[in-house]
């Protein structure tokens, strides 16, 4: 079965040709150009699928709200105008006549996990990704859980500090607004104006920075918090964290460490880990789509 996968966010589109057991054959990555709205980029995204070989079947790993029955945008913010409301399933699907399946891309991440990651075939856990903001997604009884309206899994709104700081939701308090890269790389420029992304910030730490060392103290409390209300919420046997922060060891290690201090001795069984598929986890996960539809329909 030759399947495409294809990650589509505000800066990049990757591409990845595989079959179905997650062995990658082909792997690309282009400018997403998203500024310059929703149809400008889908065009983009068939003149990419055209230039393929034929394949079998082609999943969709996207930012934004996805209605997953249906395969619409049901919500994105201006990163992308105009893509809300997008029917990207049905424009793909009479374009190339191939099955396709669309999902949100932090719950296509969790896809991959489930299926190709170091947490195969474990049927429950959450999954967070921190980065511009956090996403969420949660796996029970070997299934995506999408809640009744098809968006659950918004950890990041998960409200931490009631009255405190201003969301990009336009509400006070939530998770993301403490515990994001967004929120880190905001507090290290008051430090250090050249501190503008995740990735200086961990490298100053490790150097020694003193300033930084409450900082990144400070925000692993931050993400501690919100992982201990969820565990006390799901009890989950394990949660996965990603983004491009989180690909280091010793940070998963110290976050583990805080929330084990925060949690009921009850619920300390839980395990976190990092999650595994790195850069090309939305692709891989864009790909599982089609195996999970495959056991729904073996299951029918």
């Amino acid at each position: 079965m030759k399947l495409l996968g294809i990650d589509i966010g505000g800066t990049a589109i990757k591409v990845g040709l595989a079959n179905e057991h997650g062995e990658i054959s082909l792997f690309k990555e282009y400018a997403s150009e998203s500024k310059k709205g929703g149809e400008y980029m889908i065009q983009k995204v068939m003149r990419i699928i055209t230039e393929m070989n034929t394949v079998d079947a082609i999943g969709i790993s996207t930012a934004g709200q996805v209605n997953h029955q249906d395969g619409s945008i049901l919500y994105a913010n201006d990163n992308i105008p105009g893509y809300t409301g997008m029917p990207l399933k049905e424009l793909l699907e009479d374009r190339f006549g191939v099955p396709v399946m669309v999902e949100n891309d932090v719950n296509a991440a969790a896809m991959g996990e489930y299926y190709f990651g170091n947490t195969h075939r474990r049927d429950d856990f959450l999954f967070l990704t921190y980065g511009t903001g956090i996403g969420g997604a949660l796996f029970l009884n070997g299934r995506l859980y999408h809640g009744n309206d098809g968006i659950a899994g918004e950890f990041g709104h998960l409200i931490t500090h009631p009255s405190g700081a201003l969301c990009n939701c336009g509400r006070y308090g939530c998770y993301e607004a403490y515990a994001s890269t967004t929120a880190l790389i905001n507090k290290a420029k008051l430090v250090d104006k050249s501190y503008d992304n995740g990735r200086i910030i961990f490298e100053g730490y490790q150097q020694g920075d003193v300033s930084l060392q409450q900082l990144i103290v400070d925000w692993i409390y931050e993400v501690a918090l919100g992982l201990t209300s969820l565990i006390h919420i799901f009890n989950p046997p394990s949660i996965i964290i990603g983004g491009g922060i989180m690909e280091q060891d010793v940070l998963v290690k110290q976050v583990s460490f805080q929330v084990k201090q925060m949690i009921m001795d009850s619920f300390s069984n839980v395990q976190i880990q990092k999650a595994s598929l790195g850069n090309k986890a939305g692709v891989l996960g864009a790909i599982a789509l089609h195996l999970a539809r495959e056991v729904r329909r073996s299951m029918l």
